[in-house]
């Protein structure tokens, strides 16, 4: 089990990356969903003894995580949102360092770990490239691989499918359900669909505060009947969201359309549909940008 309590910081520039976060979460995936700048990475490397927080506290399985860092990070897998590689090594041979330091010290057994790693994030045939030959992509499926060295208890993804095909993110996604069944998951990311198909709990972060928390099926739900769409231009787009809650605009078909949030049934040519989880991920925003501006 993982417990956040009271987790605050603030950077020197007095940027508010953190609000007083708190969050317990059991063994399965969590998804964290927020726009880009909204501290889930400052969040992230928090957990992963990356950086110090200016106050609160972190525990994993009694493993004070601002005291015993040394201990959470073995049991830790991270991939960072960002992450270097050495360039003139192999993947393989990267692959079998990292295993040696993480205490996997039979040759045999590491060998076919790394191999088995490596077919899971399909990059067996690559195993003797260079890792600076690697294709964006490729290197992404490289970080999955690293991350999941150790049989980690915690594990830590900071926007992993960025980079990937639909193919790819197909595999990692079956990859993280997987994992889940044995540890506790933190899927970090702006992407709504990740968190829709992974995750059974997961919690909307904006401005460094957790807005609300639950599973994505029943949190989406609380919009049904409340969700309508129209057609309109785009020039009229600064009108609507002047009149409406708009949850979001977007292209279809080559037209232009806002979806807008409303208890009741606003007429003037709007439909109701069949709201998801990304109406709810923007009405959590929309609703505290427009508290902000009150």
């Amino acid at each position: 089990m993982l417990t956040i309590k009271n987790l605050n910081k603030t950077y020197p520039n007095g940027t508010q990356a953190l609000n007083n976060v708190n969050l317990t979460l059991e063994k399965g995936m969590f998804g964290l969903l927020g726009p880009n700048g909204a501290g889930k990475s400052t969040l992230m490397r928090t957990i992963a003894t990356l950086q110090l927080a200016d106050s609160g506290t972190i525990d994993f399985d009694g493993i004070d995580v601002f005291k015993q860092p040394g201990e959470l990070r073995k049991v830790l897998g991270y991939l960072p949102q960002d992450f270097g590689v050495y360039p003139k090594v192999s993947a393989e041979m990267m692959l079998n360092h990292i295993a040696k330091v993480k205490g996997i010290t039979n040759s045999q057994e590491r060998k076919g770990y790394v191999a088995d790693l490596l077919n899971k994030v399909n990059l067996y045939k690559f195993r003797n490239r260079n890792l600076g030959d690697f294709s964006g992509g490729m290197r992404q499926r490289f970080g999955i691989a690293q991350a999941l060295l150790g049989n980690p208890k915690l594990i830590i993804v900071d926007e992993p499918t960025a980079g990937l095909d639909p193919l790819e993110r197909n595999r990692f996604h079956n990859l993280l359900s997987e994992l889940g069944e044995n540890a506790v998951v933190i899927l970090s990311t702006h992407i709504v669909d990740d968190v829709t198909n992974l995750c059974k709990n997961m919690a909307v972060f904006n401005e460094g505060k957790i807005l609300v928390q639950g599973n994505p099926q029943t949190l989406s739900d609380t919009l049904n009947g409340k969700v309508y769409r129209k057609h309109i231009a785009k020039s009229e787009l600064e009108t609507f969201e002047n009149e409406f809650t708009v949850l979001s605009n977007y292209l279809r078909g080559g037209q232009f359309y806002v979806n807008i949030y409303s208890d009741v049934n606003p007429g003037e040519g709007f439909e109701a549909v069949n709201n998801d989880l990304e109406d709810f991920y923007f009405y959590c925003i929309n609703r505290k940008e427009q508290e902000a501006t009150i």
